[in-house]
């Protein structure tokens, strides 16, 4: 099929999800998590055809491995979308106006979804998932970096869906060009929403050239202050998980800032970060505060270009600062508006930068890893959006929705 087949095929299926009950739904879910843990080498090995074209050293390269421990975790939050209630038909608002109109704006499907993203073959579970189980339809459009798993992938899920005798059209994968790219962007008619998932650059594209709807998604310069009040050891943990637990997703930690008078600390507070390798851009305050505490060739001046960016990599900015309102306007400056910490044990310091930080997810105490659908018990996420219409923060299935109005009445007529 041609792009616009492909298309008009999509919106066809969008159309008989209506008529499917969630029981129904639920059991394709739980079929597709069955046959993903019969097939995971299947999955493997499409997965290495695309590693095999990939730099070890590339950014990329671990968002787009799959191993046994990652189809377990995709299995694990496909079935726990199947046990999330439907999203579907919930009354959000419900009165009676004064000439007797009974009046309900009820939750409802998009209808259909486009997704472009990168080096991310999970993505394809997640978003067919929650498309789903919210009644959406979904066009994926992965990059030419994980063609091969996403063909596998998409492929898997289409024979679960003939063999539950749904339209596999439910879900597409468009070839891996810039042409579907573009096609994508300009299918009004066709589909109502699209959410790039990938580089502050590939967001950028798409929301400059999209003339459908769009919702961004995944760009993320996070930040973790550690205040005057911060504890150590909690410091500690959390720097270095946000940072070394997986350095090219989206919540990983860019920038610390620190309180002037805990430079002291420093050293131990970064301590951990030597065995990940982890290159520090230090400002110069805190350069001279690691110097001889931190391995040399890992030490670098900060410059201005280290503030403001998402490493994706061991690679992290440390700016000094006066106080919270100073680490607060650092944010403001530099950050995106997806994820931010602050380590402290004064209330009063935390509530002020809760209230103060614009972020879709600010954290006290916990670090920036957590920014996640399954840990938020959203099931899986289908993106972390950082704008402010519609959804904030991870999609789960509740965001996948949107509402119309239903209004009953007996006969009235309008009079003026």
């Amino acid at each position: 099929m041609n792009l616009t087949e492909i298309f008009q095929a999509v919106r066809i299926a969008s159309r008989k999800l209506a008529m499917l009950d969630t029981e129904r739904v639920n059991h394709i879910l739980c079929a597709v998590a069955d046959r993903i843990e019969t097939h995971t080498e299947r999955l493997l090995e499409a997965n290495q055809e695309d590693l095999q074209r990939m730099e070890v050293s590339n950014p990329k390269y671990d968002r787009l491995k799959l191993t046994r421990e990652r189809l377990d975790d995709i299995v694990d939050n496909m079935r726990q979308v199947a046990a999330l209630p439907s999203p579907l038909g919930r009354v959000l608002e419900s009165y009676t106006v004064p000439s007797g109109l009974r009046l309900k704006k009820v939750s409802v499907p998009f209808g259909v979804i486009g997704m472009i993203y990168e080096a991310r073959p999970n993505v394809s579970f997640d978003v067919f998932a929650l498309c789903l189980k919210s009644g959406n339809a979904a066009i994926l459009k992965g990059g030419s970096d994980a063609d091969a798993s996403n063909r596998a992938i998409v492929q898997l899920i289409q024979e679960v869906l003939e063999e539950c005798r749904v339209d596999p059209h439910v879900v597409e994968l468009l070839p891996s060009s810039r042409e579907a790219t573009a096609a994508l962007l300009h299918a009004e008619g066709w589909v109502d929403l699209i959410i790039p998932r990938g580089s502050s650059s590939l967001i950028r594209y798409v929301r400059e050239e999209a003339t459908v709807p769009v919702i961004e998604t995944g760009a993320g310069v996070c930040h973790t202050y550690f205040d005057w009040a911060g504890d150590l050891v909690k410091g500690t943990a959390i720097v270095d998980n946000a940072k070394t637990r997986r350095v090219s997703v989206c919540n990983a930690l860019d920038c610390l800032l620190i309180h002037r008078g805990r430079l002291s600390d420093l050293p131990a507070l970064c301590a951990p970060l030597q065995e990940s390798r982890v290159i520090l851009y230090a400002d110069e305050a805190a350069y001279e505060a690691l110097s001889g505490r931190y391995p040399v060739e890992l030490l670098r001046p900060a410059t201005p270009e280290s503030y403001g960016t998402e490493f994706l990599d061991y690679k992290m900015a440390i700016k000094t600062v006066e106080n919270v309102t100073e680490a607060v306007s650092h944010i403001y400056t530099y950050g995106s508006g997806h994820s931010e910490c602050i380590v402290t044990e004064d209330a009063e310091t935390a509530n002020f930068f809760t209230k103060a930080v614009d972020a879709a997810c600010v954290y006290v105490n916990a670090p920036t890893s957590f920014t996640d659908g399954a840990q938020f018990g959203l099931g899986a996420e289908i993106g972390i959006s950082t704008q402010k219409l519609h959804a904030r923060g991870p999609m789960g299935l509740r965001e996948m929705t949107t509402y119309k109005w239903i209004v009953e009445g007996d006969g009235q007529i309008r009079k003026k």
